[in-house]
């Protein structure tokens, strides 16, 4: 790599550093993950301030150091107004900017990853508020899919046969286990006594059918046209599940439970915690 070198990339995460600097850490499909200096960029009228903004996407002019590079030139391409005016939109791409920060490389291409938290960035500025937690859900399952971790829902772990929720059923449940890696179908207490074995003394989580029909809308492409509970699922969940409180509400409370689960899950993997995941937490508490 040059002493001085151009990229593209968004800002993940910016703070102080010394007296009027701030720390970047900025993906690139480039060249991975890049720390650089943004010299005076919190001083009064700075070129750098707002271009060192989260989730601000420019095209920047870097020297390399010997610890840390330098940002001497950055040019803004895009940026995410919508974000910083919705607490909740804010939240979640916090949340999701922290699970890339555990994925992302330096000194490698990162195109795949920059393209998909751009994508699920662009889908949480322009979601529905009732729509936010499916949305974040979604862009935390598509990460874990990029990285070739994503929980299997689509199929039972051990014996690979397809699990069709029943959604007619309020009694239909299935396994969740992080440590088999997604759904097992086999239920019940003796089957908890004859895995404690292969998957620990941890008694795994029983998933509805609901549960289990949201976690398989999140390997689609799209999701938000699913999320405030219009569609088939929904209508099938309802005659099994008659609504006691407001649809927004409850669509809320359903996606709540598969953030959680995905949030385990994500920082069993990594075996580190998601910070921003304690702000999700409070603001979908009040929103």
């Amino acid at each position: 790599m040059n002493q001085t070198y151009k990229a593209t990339g968004i800002n993940l995460k910016a703070v102080p550093l010394g007296e009027t600097d701030r720390l970047l850490t900025i993906l690139t499909p480039d060249v991975g993950l890049v720390r650089a200096v943004a010299p005076g960029a919190r001083k009064h009228q700075s070129r750098l301030g707002g271009r060192s903004g989260l989730f601000v996407i420019n095209q920047v002019l870097v020297v390399k150091g010997k610890h840390l590079d330098k940002l001497i030139q950055a040019d803004t391409l895009r940026t995410f107004p919508g974000l910083s005016q919705h607490l909740g939109r804010l939240t979640a791409s916090q949340y999701l900017a922290e699970v890339v920060l555990l994925m992302a490389l330096s000194d490698c291409p990162q195109g795949e990853l920059f393209q998909v938290f751009v994508e699920h960035l662009e889908r949480l500025e322009t979601a529905a508020p009732e729509a936010l937690l499916a949305a974040l859900c979604h862009g935390l399952y598509h990460l874990l899919a990029l990285a070739g971790v994503a929980p299997e829902v689509h199929h039972c772990t051990r014996s690979r046969r397809a699990i069709v929720p029943d959604l007619l059923d309020p009694a239909w449940q299935v396994e969740f286990s992080a440590e088999a890696g997604g759904l097992v179908q086999a239920t019940g207490e003796r089957n908890f006594k004859e895995n404690q074995g292969r998957y620990g003394h941890k008694r795994p989580t029983m998933l509805t059918a609901t549960d289990v029909a949201l976690l398989q809308q999140l390997s689609k492409p799209e999701i938000l046209s699913t999320v405030a509970i219009r569609g088939a699922i929904a209508a099938k969940a309802a005659l099994a599940q008659p609504l006691e409180m407001g649809i927004a509400a409850k669509n809320q409370q359903l996606w709540s439970r598969v953030e959680r689960l995905l949030r385990e899950y994500t920082q069993d993997y990594f075996e580190r915690p998601i910070r921003s995941a304690t702000l999700v937490d409070v603001c979908f508490a009040t929103v």
